[in-house]
């Protein structure tokens, strides 16, 4: 699952400029603006990201190591409509291969707002039904009883979310906030709402005293509704919680290296209730994936048009 993962595009702010006529002859009349870029009908963005711990919405989905993630995105009509991919290596319960997301939505703009509206299936390829050894439970089938480990989740993970997110920047500053759902979360039966907020600041340029690249800090606080999973999985009514990260990054050209606090107000027995790791079925009932962590990411990322802009110089 993505953290906070939805490819979006940021908010634009167009700011109108009018040349103002001349009050003496030896003042020179203001520069013609510049002309707006021309719209991009296709483009293509790609990546790759080293993190060295992938969580989503506060959640480990690395068992708190290190994976690679890539991701494409093909951008249609100025960026109005886009198709995306994302895959990523997870350590889960299900013991999946990976995750394999696809994206498909759409970006409208209204003056300094940028929408994004969208529908993301996450997908879990190679995974196996996650079940419960040490505490066998009793199955009545038409040719009697027998004992057997408990079923922990579903023959296949995979769920939809639909989305909506609106983004505006103002002089460095860009601030958000989106709704994802799912009316079946994990497979589990159990619809779930996630919202949050966001920021973002990046210094003006002349903090950085002729340095190159971009500084920024950022942040995001979610609150995650999640509801009670299908009867034949217990009926468990899983806890809702908060989820918060902060932290500062530098980019330059097509490299960022992000560094991240990221944390959750679950307590250990919730979290294990929630993520299902395997640990806490030997320690307790407790698990460590939703404690507070520093996560330090480095990420290239490019786009068709600028490689090509780049090969043409």
């Amino acid at each position: 699952m993505r953290q906070v993962f939805v490819l979006s595009a940021a908010a634009a702010l167009t700011v109108a400029m009018a040349a103002a006529p001349a009050l003496a002859a030896d003042v020179p009349a203001p520069a013609e603006p510049a002309a707006p870029a021309a719209p991009t009908q296709f483009d293509i963005a790609f990546g790759v990201k080293y993190t060295s711990n992938y969580g989503f919405r506060g959640i480990s989905q690395s068992n708190g190591f290190g994976v690679a993630q890539g991701y494409a995105e093909a951008q249609f009509f100025d960026n109005f409509f886009y198709v995306n991919g994302f895959v990523s290596k997870v350590d889960l319960p299900t013991r999946a291969t990976a995750e394999t997301d696809v994206g498909v939505g759409i970006r409208p703009k209204l003056g300094p707002l940028t929408f994004d509206l969208g529908f993301i299936q996450y997908g879990y390829p190679g995974e196996r039904r996650f079940m419960d050894p040490y505490n066998p439970v009793e199955y009545v089938t038409p040719a009697g009883a027998f004992y057997g480990p408990a079923i922990l989740s579903p023959r296949n993970s995979e769920f939809g979310e639909v989305h909506a997110s609106v983004s505006a920047a103002f002089n460095g500053l860009t601030v958000g906030a989106g709704v994802y759902h799912s009316w079946d979360f994990l497979g589990l039966g159990a619809p779930a709402t996630y919202y949050n907020g966001t920021v973002k600041y990046t210094l003006p340029a002349e903090f950085l005293n002729g340095m190159k690249g971009n500084f920024y800090a950022s942040g995001e606080l979610g609150y995650f509704q999640l509801g009670t999973t299908a009867a034949r999985l217990g009926a468990v009514k899983l806890k809702s919680y908060t989820t918060w990260n902060i932290g500062a990054g530098y980019t330059y050209e097509n490299l960022t290296v992000d560094l991240r606090y990221v944390d959750t107000d679950l307590s250990k027995k919730d979290c294990f209730l929630n993520s299902g790791d395997p640990a806490g079925f030997l320690n307790g009932g407790k698990s460590n994936w939703c404690s507070a962590a520093f996560v330090a990411t480095v990420s290239l990322d490019f786009t068709l048009s600028g490689l090509q802009q780049a090969l043409a110089r």
